[in-house]
C-alpha cells in the first residue's frame, strides 16, 4: 500500500519536527518521514504524533515507531502485531493507517477528546 503523493500527505511531511505549544501549557510535536516501504510499513511514512501535558508527559500519541503486540481481540483468534498503533496515556491501541489526511483528523480528534475530557 504505497501511498499517492497528495496534498494530505505533503502537509504531515511539511509538520516533521514541528512543536505547537497550546494556551492551556500542552502540546503538540509532528515526526513524519517519507521511508521505503516495507512489510512493517506498508504506506511508507514513519510518523509520530504526540500531545503531551504541561509536565511534558505524552497522553495521546499516533506513531508507528515499534512493533506492539495487542492481546487477543474479538473476532481475532492470536496475538495481533501492528506497527501502527496510538497512545491514550499508558493505554496502547491498534491503528488503521488508511492516509495522511485520516492520521491528520485522528489525531485532531483524539487531541480534542483529551483536552475536553
Amino acid at each position: 500500500m504505497k501511498l499517492k503523493n497528495d496534498a494530505s500527505l505533503d502537509a504531515l511531511l511539511n509538520l516533521d519536527g514541528e512543536i505547537f505549544p497550546m494556551d492551556n501549557g500542552c502540546w503538540v510535536k509532528f515526526e513524519a518521514k517519507a521511508i521505503a516501504s516495507s512489510k512493517e510499513v506498508p504506506h511508507g511514512v514513519k510518523y509520530s504524533l504526540t500531545l503531551h501535558d504541561r509536565m511534558n508527559s505524552r497522553v495521546v500519541g499516533f506513531d508507528n515507531a515499534h512493533a506492539v503486540k495487542l492481546k487477543k481481540q474479538k473476532g481475532f483468534s492470536g496475538r495481533k502485531i501492528t506497527w501502527d498503533h496510538l497512545h491514550r496515556l499508558e493505554k496502547i491501541e491498534s491503528y488503521t493507517f488508511k492516509s495522511a489526511g485520516q492520521l491528520l483528523e485522528d489525531f485532531w480528534k483524539a487531541v480534542d477528546q483529551y483536552l475536553e475530557g
